[in-house]
């Protein structure tokens, strides 16, 4: 009775839980922005330098004193790039095996890896915040400032309707990364609501939202528009991740994830089976294809005075990606959804549903 009645105050959504964790990302937010300070001047001294790679695709960018939130905006992104590396990092080791450290309990780990996504969704929201308030100031020569303010949230927030350049891809890859990342990260507070193997399930997906968030970043980020080293280094940090995804799904922490043709029941796990497979034959061709960008160079990028490459892909193609991803998300939804009984049990006894 006692815990049914801890259930109800919770509600839906786990508020407490959350208000708990962005208390304890407080440190980690501060190291972020640090992190970001320093980032900020690194971008900003290479401009008044004349190094920048950016300025050499903007010439009118050179002015760093008058861009700064650009500047801004470009360290937002780097270092919200960084932190949803760190996170990635702290959940494969939490969901796969861990080293045997005695100063790095799964709870430990667990509690890092929740403040980290919870810091890399507000260097997200931050990244674009900037880059909006930056189109504010460029659009006030043209419209009132009525119009600046609806024109920039427009073109910075709502997916497809920047349509300059590779700005018409590199924006609605960062929007879709973005707007991913807040329910898929956030799954964890509904756990009380949907069951615990459903927003396990959901957070997976996760991984998508960090494709996303390199591929707007390395394929059309100016900072690093051009073949080079910082671009090939760059490519050849996602390597640990890359592995480490892979032994996660080859040793995952829950003996239920492992490659099994039959359950404990003795029940057909085919689909399970199946989707797994799929799942350890993709992070394999993922370490195979950054092997070769690394070895060959060849990214997508392009050299200094080169002609510009047409977009690719065009944003149908990243919109049916979209549409796949929500069915699949919705396919799993339906299919760990608790059944009738579970929630007539769950109403009677207080108790989660055991999925």
């Amino acid at each position: 009775m006692a815990k049914s009645q801890e259930r109800k105050r919770r509600g839906r959504f786990d508020w407490q839980g959350l208000r708990t964790d962005l208390r304890g990302a407080v440190p980690d937010a501060s190291l972020a922005l640090a992190a970001t300070g320093l980032i900020f001047v690194w971008l900003y001294v290479r401009v008044e330098k004349g190094t920048s790679a950016t300025t050499q695709v903007m010439p009118a960018l050179a002015d760093a004193p008058k861009f700064w939130m650009y500047w801004m905006c470009q360290a937002f992104g780097w270092s919200g790039l960084l932190w949803a590396y760190l996170t990635i990092v702290l959940g494969l080791l939490r969901s796969g095996p861990r080293p045997g450290w005695g100063w790095l309990p799964a709870s430990r780990v667990e509690k890092w890896h929740r403040t980290t996504s919870l810091t890399t969704i507000g260097l997200m929201f931050m990244h674009a915040f900037m880059f909006f308030a930056d189109l504010v100031r460029e659009n006030q020569r043209d419209l009132s400032w009525g119009g600046r303010v609806f024109t920039a949230f427009a073109d910075v927030f709502i997916p497809g309707v920047y349509s300059s350049g590779t700005g018409r891809i590199a924006i609605l890859l960062g929007l879709l990364a973005f707007y991913l990342a807040i329910p898929l990260g956030l799954a964890f507070y509904l756990r009380h609501t949907t069951g615990s193997r459903m927003w396990r399930a959901l957070h997976r997906f996760i991984i998508v939202v960090y494709v996303l968030s390199v591929w707007h970043t390395l394929l059309y980020g100016t900072n690093v528009w051009y073949d080079g080293p910082f671009r090939t280094l760059v490519w050849a940090v996602q390597m640990p991740l890359a592995a480490l995804l892979l032994l996660r799904l080859l040793a995952p922490a829950r003996p239920s994830e492992r490659l099994r043709l039959r359950g404990p029941g003795r029940e057909s796990r085919l689909l399970p089976l199946t989707s797994r497979l799929a799942g350890r034959l993709a992070a394999v061709a993922t370490i195979l294809g950054l092997l070769a960008v690394i070895v060959t160079g060849a990214d997508g990028g392009r050299s200094p005075g080169d002609t510009s490459p047409g977009l690719w892909p065009q944003p149908w193609v990243i919109w049916t990606g979209l549409l796949v991803l929500t069915l699949v998300l919705a396919a799993v939804v339906h299919r760990l959804r608790p059944s009738a009984a579970a929630r007539s049990t769950k109403v009677k006894t207080g108790q989660p549903p055991q999925l």
